[in-house]
């Protein structure tokens, strides 16, 4: 199942679909029109039991950002994502969100049951105002969430090409570089289909091999690799799923460089930087 929110305002408009994979809930994040620099999240259920959730300085959500529809909201999370006062698009801000662009955010939720609304902190926006607090509720819930069309996949991903490699320091790398091509027709290319096609082979068992590339694409562009030795298959599938949780959080994590409160409610230096972590 999975929640797609929405949010209009004058020259900007967003989509926020959450949905929940591998035991963790995402939130997409998606611009329809206009542009915007992301820089909180922030989550409710329909509960006022507990404390409220609030970030200092200029991420709060006080005022219009705390009410839908008239009604008093009272957030359970809130999320830091960038700075605000970005004052101009820069292509190194993975906040920063033109039309079309989406930005997935690990929620610190244990279901999308506990999401009834979201809401948006966002400055440098293509309102006239120049910032939202946006709130957005009466979610569209959608049970068949099995398309893998939400922008993260919710099925395994496929490769172009899996190296198992016998020694990587080696000038002229040695092992089995399947590509998608000796996969069976009916194969996806995920990890498991390259597993089983270098399980058939009579030249070399899984402990010979100590690094397994993956590639992507029709250019064969490396993502990524495991360094072994690998034990057995479970030794090495589990080494494939912490590789991909890893890249998630890398690609994800945004930290506060300077001081907040510091930095007004509106659009201020443009030199302002984000610091990845």
């Amino acid at each position: 199942m999975a929640k797609t929110f929405t949010y209009e305002e004058n020259g900007l408009s967003y989509t926020v679909r959450v949905y929940e994979q591998d035991g963790q809930v995402f939130a997409d994040i998606t611009v329809d029109s206009g542009f915007m620099n992301v820089n909180a999240i922030y989550t409710a259920d329909d509960d006022f039991s507990g404390s409220s959730a609030s970030l200092g300085g200029p991420l709060n959500m006080n005022g219009g950002g705390s009410r839908f529809e008239g009604e008093r909201i009272q957030w359970d999370d809130a999320i830091p994502l960038s700075r605000p006062g970005l004052g101009h698009q820069d292509p190194d801000n993975p906040t920063f969100l033109n039309e079309g662009d989406t930005l997935t955010v690990p929620l610190n939720v244990g279901s999308i049951d506990d999401v009834d609304f979201v809401g948006i902190r966002a400055t440098s926006t293509s309102t006239p105002e120049g910032s939202i607090k946006g709130v957005s509720g009466n979610p569209v819930e959608d049970e068949d969430d099995d398309d893998g069309d939400d922008g993260h996949d919710d099925g395994e991903p496929t490769f172009s090409k899996v190296f198992f490699v016998f020694d990587a320091d080696a000038d002229v790398l040695g092992g089995f570089p399947y590509t998608a091509d000796d996969l069976p027709d009916d194969a996806e290319g995920t990890f498991a289909d390259y597993i089983a096609l270098f399980d058939n082979t009579e030249f070399a068992e899984l402990e010979d091999i100590n690094t397994v590339i993956f590639y992507t694409g029709e250019d064969l562009e490396e993502v990524f690799r495991l360094e072994g030795p690998f034990e057995d298959t479970d030794a090495l599938l589990a080494a494939y799923d912490e590789a991909l949780q890893a890249a998630e959080v890398e690609d994800l994590m945004i930290a506060f460089v300077g001081d907040e409160d510091a930095v007004d409610d509106t659009d201020s230096d443009p030199e302002d930087e984000l610091e990845l972590i």
